[in-house]
């Protein structure tokens, strides 16, 4: 009963300290890392998928709603790009465009999917006894670019004639530049979530397995 408890303790705890380091990333600069030029990479994903895999799939998935909603404020309050945000809010518009429900989908739906794709991921490669470096690191990378092919897929299947122009681009050029925003910005965001899931995930589950032998 007493180990039942602690366990439970200790996953509220987690749970907590992960959803404080959600709440820097997204709401501070610290969450942001340079990428190539003007590109940066974020980091708003690495708190969920570390989640996934250490508390399970359904706390991964909590966490990516938290992701979600923590995006929305900063899109609707501060938003890093004014001319961009109603791809994620539907507070804003940018002249007769304005954000509506696909906006939410957008800026909810990847993140909470980050969290399931991770859990998930995870949960299969280690029934099929992969070694711990692939099993952590290849669901911290197909968790990480889950957000990354649903958000840009959401923008240039739901907004995409209006995203376009919002940038300066035309429609036709769209479709390269989402795929040049992959590589340079996805990619580098998949790589810091697949070093994060086994520099940070192994060591602790390992901890915790032998905590309450």
């Amino acid at each position: 009963m007493k180990a039942s408890v602690n366990k439970r303790t200790l996953y509220l705890a987690q749970f907590a300290m992960l959803l404080a380091i959600e709440a820097i990333v997204c709401f501070t600069p610290l969450g942001s890392l340079p990428a190539f030029g003007p590109i940066v990479a974020t980091l708003g994903m690495v708190p969920v998928i570390i989640t996934a895999i250490i508390l399970g799939t359904r706390a991964g998935t909590a966490m990516g709603f938290f992701a979600g909603l923590f995006s929305f404020f900063v899109w609707t309050f501060t938003p890093p790009s004014p001319l961009t945000a109603f791809a994620f809010t539907p507070f804003y518009s940018l002249g007769p465009v304005q954000g509506n429900f696909w906006s939410l989908v957008i800026c909810f739906v990847p993140r909470i999917l980050v969290g399931t794709v991770a859990g998930a991921c995870f949960s299969l490669f280690s029934r099929m006894n992969w070694k711990p470096v692939f099993a952590y690191s290849l669901s911290g990378v197909l968790g990480s670019l889950t957000n990354t092919f649903l958000v840009l897929g959401g923008i240039y299947v739901f907004f995409g004639p209006s995203y376009a122009a919002a940038i300066g681009q035309n429609f036709g050029a769209l479709l390269g530049l989402i795929g040049l925003t992959v590589l340079t910005s996805g990619i580098p965001e998949a790589v810091i979530g697949g070093v994060a899931a086994y520099a940070i995930c192994y060591p602790i589950r390992k901890h915790m397995s032998h905590s309450f032998e």
